[in-house]
């Protein structure tokens, strides 16, 4: 498990022991979507490794204009590995790019941004790692079909697994085994299907690096989570990128369809990003105090309510799709109470159990695997910082009852914040509330984010009548 390469000359070694055809180079837009391109062995230099190569940046989503187009891929050799999909020996590099323009690392770049989110880190004096452990669930659907048009608009998502196929007809008979809705924590095969399909997925994530813990069924129809051991902030970002990646191809190759869509099902719990995070310097854990509440130091407490403080910004970046808030609804295990909590997962942020120093860590709740994961963890640790360098701000909790009973009323009256309600009232929040991740975060690049969300998703999806409308207003 971890690095196969550390340099270029074992690079080089890796792929002569390996008989690789192919290097493909990839990289992450503002979406937190993989692009590539590959290259014949014998052409990829070192030269070429040292100093990058050229691609066209105007052709990426809310990157470069036409007459600017010209950027550098530079690859980092110690993320190589080798593709467990490709027919031919192909190794994957990820790259970071760099603006020839500007003669910097690229300020929409995903991955640059996260490397200087560390540095910030560094340079504040409060820590010299940040370590973080996303949990991403995902879906295993058997037929995806949906339609937007002027007068028609619908999808329709199928899994086995799914109630509503209690009385299917099927060739060789319906096994009636399925987990119901909100039914599918932990059971057992037959009704957990997807035993073999997450064992596989497991098996290859270990094959390109991935330290696997475990993988079992999640609560909902047709979902799964495969745990995997947290790292740095930059590589554990690039950790999600091939979770994501072996996830999709898996089901793919085995005639199904993965997605991390924080809520492809009405009525039954949707896909989160579970953040863990910790700060260290100096081999110590700032995080750690024995004997506080939950061992969490003051450090920890000011990270957190720096995130509280700047919940709506964040959110704009860890939550970034329209669809994310239709998972933060009360009442499906949505962490959207912005509070903390050691005795249950329904506040936005709980505190796992783990005594020992290493163990201690904060976890937020909230984000999603729609985030582009440089960009969620990058923002997390920027809203952190803020919060330390403030010396904390006002924060709820902890509350260790079960805030999933609580009424809308009653949240109200504790005066107990809560997580933007819409992908709108996010990004408004970023607009409005931006100067914590300016020593990172471009302006450029903050305008060019909320206009790319305005454009590609709050203002189309607005403006689209749904279904659910027909039912509620048709007859007016």
């Amino acid at each position: 498990m971890g690095k196969f390469v550390n340099n270029t000359d074992e690079f080089y070694k890796y792929c002569e022991e390996n008989e690789v055809e192919f290097v493909d180079f990839r990289f992450t837009d503002i979406k937190g979507a993989w692009h590539h391109v590959t290259y014949r062995n014998h052409a990829v230099s070192a030269e070429m490794l040292e100093n990058g190569l050229p691609f066209d940046g105007s052709s990426i989503d809310a990157w470069q204009p036409i007459d600017k187009s010209d950027m550098i891929l530079k690859p980092d050799v110690e993320t190589a590995f080798l593709d467990p999909f490709t027919a031919d020996s192909t190794i994957v590099v990820i790259c970071d790019v760099y603006d020839i323009y500007k003669g910097q690392m690229y300020e929409k770049c995903p991955r640059s941004i996260a490397k200087n989110a560390l540095k910030y880190l560094d340079e504040a004096n409060i820590g010299d790692v940040a370590y973080f452990g996303p949990e991403n669930e995902f879906f295993v659907f058997d037929n995806v079909e949906f339609r937007d048009d002027i007068n028609s608009a619908y999808y329709k998502v199928d899994t086995e697994e799914g109630g509503w196929n209690s009385d299917t007809k099927y060739e060789y008979g319906n096994m009636a085994h399925r987990p119901g809705t909100k039914g599918g924590y932990f059971p057992t095969m037959p009704t957990d299907s997807m035993v073999d399909l997450r064992a596989e997925m497991m098996l290859i994530m270990e094959e390109i690096g991935l330290e696997v813990v475990l993988g079992h069924h999640e609560v909902a129809q047709g979902q799964g989570e495969i745990g995997i051991k947290f790292g740095t902030l930059v590589e554990a970002a690039d950790n999600v990128q091939k979770y994501k990646y072996v996830v999709k191809m898996v089901a793919h190759l085995n005639g199904k369809t993965a997605t991390f869509m924080p809520k492809p099902l009405y009525g039954d719990n949707g896909n989160g990003m579970h953040v863990h995070q910790s700060i260290w310097k100096d081999g110590k854990n700032m995080f750690y105090a024995p004997g506080e509440y939950g061992n969490l130091s003051k450090t920890a407490l000011d990270y957190l309510s720096g995130i509280f403080k700047h919940s709506d910004a964040v959110a704009a970046i860890t939550n970034p799709s329209t669809n994310s808030y239709k998972r933060l609804l009360p009442g499906f295990e949505a962490p959207s109470i912005l509070t903390y909590s050691s005795q249950n997962r329904s506040a936005a942020c709980r505190i796992p159990y783990g005594a020992s120093e290493p163990a201690v860590r904060i976890e937020t709740r909230f984000p999603d695997s729609t985030a582009c994961p440089y960009l969620a963890f990058a923002a997390l640790l920027m809203a952190g910082i803020d919060g330390i360098k403030k010396g904390g701000y006002p924060i709820v909790g902890p509350m260790d009852e079960d805030l999933f009973e609580l009424s809308l009323d009653e949240i109200r009256e504790k005066k107990i914040p809560q997580m933007p309600h819409t992908l709108r009232e996010a990004v408004e929040g970023l607009i409005a509330d931006n100067d914590f991740l300016k020593p990172v975060f471009t302006e450029e690049f903050i305008t060019t984010y909320q206009h790319y969300q305005f454009e590609r998703q709050i203002w189309p999806d607005e403006g689209r009548p749904t279904a659910y409308e027909y039912i509620t207003t048709y007859s007016c």
